[in-house]
């Protein structure tokens, strides 16, 4: 039992921080900076939406405005079977010098959508993003930079969990997600990024493959099948989108659910992603599939720790429960101060860790999560 329990502290401590620690030693080893320099290609910029009458419109004049050539920028938009008045708005959009609308209907999924767009594109580079986060003026042209650099195929930008004017929140999801963009920036000092912002990321028109339409996560499908084709995948935190920190637990929890899920559906459609083709299979085993098994891990180490006599195990389990315990607390309420930090950042852990467990049971009893918005009008979360 001991060796459960010692093995399972082991592999939970890499998962969560050895691989930063092995990341921090690359990039002492061999750093591969990008020789990034101004670059303006012809930028075709997809987005897929379904029921965002909320936030398109603000959404179109922010792309429409964004400080990049008009004469080497289009924006393409797919409607997926919206039902709310958001294919209204677009219809006021659709003219001559304006975004290139496609309406389908029935829905047939995002990743139908991005098919039907990027057969459009005339771009030498696409850029791919979401409905509800807001592009800083410059963050294309930042983006296109990178691409000076023959050896970069896709660029990943920064997506920001807060409000412009009072920046960056740091509670709760919005802590995991700056470890997240940390483990990013260190990833792409010393080579590639495993899968990008899904919310604001560019790729080489040439290197976009045909996406499946059943794909969950095509912000990694896409992004690995560049590093596969023998081209770097990075990440640039100076290209940044906004987005609100908290659009509610039910819906950040199915959220996540989702994107878990797409992880599993990933090891099915895409199988190479294990073996010798694919040029960072440590790393993506190290950054995705670890926190596959965390939750098994924490349960392992729990339940081990239960039995076994010593001050050691006891620690390990008062240190559990009293994690546990800070959840259920956030769960129940939202206490202030540093008693709702701690609260809301335990709630947040136990949160993710219950939803990869549901995405493992989605898998196995073949459970399909398709891409739909809800009419608040959700999008997709980090994918922490």
């Amino acid at each position: 039992m001991r060796w459960i329990f010692w093995g399972s502290v082991v592999f939970l401590c890499y998962t969560y921080f050895g691989y930063l620690a092995v990341l921090w030693v690359r990039n002492l080893v061999s750093k591969r900076p990008v020789h990034a320099a101004p670059f303006f290609p012809s930028v075709s910029i997809v987005m897929i939406v379904r029921n965002e009458a909320d936030v398109i419109e603000r959404k179109l004049r922010n792309l429409e405005t964004l400080a990049y050539p008009s004469s080497k920028k289009e924006i393409i938009v797919v409607s997926d079977g919206s039902t709310d008045k958001t294919n209204e708005i677009l219809k006021e959009f659709d003219r001559t010098d304006g975004p290139r609308i496609i309406f389908n209907s029935p829905p047939r999924g995002k990743a139908a959508g991005l098919n039907s767009a990027i057969e459009l594109t005339r771009g030498e580079i696409l850029v791919f993003t979401d409905a509800r986060q807001r592009i800083e003026n410059d963050a294309v042209q930042i983006l296109m930079e990178n691409f000076c650099d023959p050896s970069v195929g896709c660029v990943s930008g920064e997506l920001m969990l807060g409000d412009e004017r009072s920046n960056e929140n740091t509670t709760g999801l919005s802590m995991y997600w700056k470890l997240e963009k940390r483990i990013r920036e260190m990833e792409s000092a010393s080579g590639s990024v495993v899968g990008a912002t899904g919310a604001f990321y560019a790729v080489r028109r040439t290197l976009v493959p045909y996406v499946p339409e059943e794909i969950i996560l095509d912000d990694v499908y896409i992004p690995m099948h560049v590093v596969r084709e023998g081209s770097r995948v990075v990440f640039d935190n100076r290209a940044r989108a906004w987005d609100k920190p908290d659009l509610g637990r039910q819906r950040e929890y199915a959220r996540k659910v989702r994107t878990l899920s797409g992880n599993y559906q990933l090891l099915r459609i895409a199988p190479w992603l294990l073996g010798n083709t694919n040029p960072i299979r440590f790393r993506f085993f190290s950054h995705k599939l670890t926190r596959l098994a965390a939750p098994f891990a924490l349960l392992a180490c729990f339940a081990t720790s239960c039995f076994l006599p010593g001050p050691i195990y006891t620690a390990a389990m008062s240190v559990q429960l009293m994690c546990y315990g800070l959840g259920l607390l956030g769960f129940l309420s939202r206490p202030h101060g540093l008693l709702g930090t701690l609260t809301n950042a335990a709630f947040s852990f136990v949160m993710l860790n219950v939803a990869t467990i549901a995405a493992l049971l989605n898998f196995l009893v073949g459970r399909k999560v398709l891409w739909s918005v809800a009419p608040e009008a959700t999008v997709e979360s980090p994918n922490v």
